[in-house]
């Protein structure tokens, strides 16, 4: 495989949302020697995940829309237009929980459940 951040239907990025961030970072870092580095480009603080001098995913405080369920992990997907997949994944039977939502500086993503309902986030990066 290519770049999975340029190739469509490949698994891209990962993330925790969790109330105690900064309690996650001392777990993970100890468990899986990651270190992290700062991001606010987005207009919030954010934990960039690093393993071996890569970007692998991250880690941000969950918002308050959010805030009665349990921190979670979540996976990001590829795809070429998330417009496009969302309104695929309702034809399919599924659900958008959230609609397809710029992230400055990122891209364009999107929350989906499919018809078990299991959630997934698709993304369509900003061309780097």
């Amino acid at each position: 495989m290519n770049n999975p951040f340029e190739t469509h239907g490949a698994f891209s990025w990962t993330e925790l949302m969790t109330r105690d961030v900064p309690a996650a970072r001392t777990f993970y870092g100890d468990l899986l020697g990651w270190k992290f580095k700062e991001m606010n480009s987005t207009g919030f603080p954010y934990a960039v995940i690093r393993a071996a001098e890569q970007d692998i995913g991250g880690m941000m405080t969950a918002p308050p829309e959010v805030s009665g369920m349990p921190p979670y992990w979540g996976t990001y997907v590829t795809v070429t237009n998330v417009d496009e997949v969302a309104a695929r994944a309702l034809s399919l039977g599924g659900k958008v929980l959230v609609e397809p939502t710029q992230i400055p500086t990122v891209g364009r993503f999107a929350v989906i459940m499919d018809p078990q309902g299991a959630t997934l986030s698709v993304i369509t990066y900003k061309p780097r």
